[in-house]
């Protein structure tokens, strides 16, 4: 029976890979006989450059390490490894205690334990368990955090479409919306690039700018597509949009970064816009970036009331609304854009035309 259970364990241990390095030789074949012997797939190497290249080249679970060696040390060794590879299971072997690197360069060079050499390998044995149940351990978080991720990624691409769909139906109704939302995300992606945030909300920025207007899903069309002017019943019909867009979304937590945007998009720096007549810094930053490229393109597209105004005044009515409709340092920004990126705006609109 224990025989039994010694051949499954080193069967099992056969799918590990354990490198040693000592300029020894008499060291690395007493390592390989022993380990071996215990079932794990084992390379010894004198050479400590040749080890750096072999662990860059080859997949290796666990290295067995000598401190002293020629031409360069053990920690040398591993600060040549670590500019490459994170998690290899690094176990130091020291001819004696006093000759062990400070426990300081143990920890930053993530040295995961060290002992001395001896003739009888039981310490080590030990030390080599340990690592094998810490590596059985860390792949199979790898494992299952690869697995959410995957599923993750799933759910989000199956809520996007679903929410893709009814940015459609929106586009359906409204002619104006169609290629709206797509200029509106770009543009403040552009704005948000220039203002310097960061990877993550410019993500949030793109999809909340394709979503800001989802909302308008829930407004009737005859109050949606009129050509005259809205009555003071029908204007407040249309300010719904932002709330009820972004209950539509709530119901989905990956979309809770896009609600800022979807909701707020309508406030005014002076507080006197809706739905929560949210004043300045109140506003979230994103959905204060998501108004200046909707009032943008709103002022720059064809309406059935009005054509699109032209640049001059467009710069114009930005510079009179710095401050009491927009945020005035982002208003800044995109002025020095449409003065000096214009290009870039113009690449937009002709995509989206």
């Amino acid at each position: 029976m224990r025989k039994g259970l010694q051949n499954l364990e080193n069967n099992e241990n056969k799918n590990y890979r354990i490198i040693a390095v000592d300029d020894e030789e008499g060291i690395l074949d007493s390592l390989s006989i022993f380990l071996k012997r215990s079932g794990y797939t084992f390379i010894g190497v004198t050479d400590p450059m040749e080890a750096i290249d072999k662990v860059k080249n080859e997949h290796f679970d666990l290295m067995i390490l000598d401190f002293i060696m020629t031409p360069i040390h053990g920690d040398k060794v591993v600060e040549e490894i670590r500019k490459f590879n994170k998690e290899l299971y690094i176990l130091l072997l020291t001819g004696h205690k006093d000759l062990a690197p400070p426990l300081e360069t143990i920890r930053r060079l993530d040295i995961q334990g060290y002992c001395e050499k001896s003739d009888k390998f039981d310490q080590l044995l030990l030390l080599i368990e340990s690592g094998i149940k810490s590596i059985v351990q860390m792949n199979e978080i790898k494992k299952i955090n690869e697995e959410l991720r995957n599923t993750n990624e799933l759910l989000e691409n199956a809520y996007l479409e679903s929410i893709e769909t009814l940015r459609y139906t929106v586009e359906a109704k409204d002619t104006y919306t169609r290629g709206h939302s797509d200029r509106v995300s770009e543009f403040s992606v552009l704005l948000g690039k220039y203002a310097g945030v960061s990877d993550k909300d410019l993500h949030t920025l793109k999809i909340g700018g394709l979503f800001h207007d989802i909302g308008k899903i829930g407004v009737p069309d005859n109050i949606l597509l009129k050509e005259s002017k809205l009555t003071d019943d029908e204007y407040s019909e249309i300010k719904n949009h932002p709330a009820i867009g972004a209950h539509i979304l709530s119901t989905a937590s990956i979309f809770k970064d896009l609600l800022p945007i979807v909701k707020h998009h309508h406030e005014r720096y002076d507080g006197n816009g809706y739905p929560s007549k949210l004043k300045g810094e109140d506003i979230p930053y994103l959905a204060r970036i998501t108004a200046i490229a909707d009032s943008f393109d709103a002022m720059t597209t064809r309406r059935t009331y009005r054509n699109s105004l032209p640049l001059d005044a467009v710069i114009a009515e930005f510079e009179r609304c710095k401050g009491t409709q927009f945020d005035p340092n982002l208003t800044d920004i995109f002025l020095d854009i449409l003065h000096n990126h214009l290009d870039e705006i113009k690449e937009i609109q002709e995509k989206y035309k």
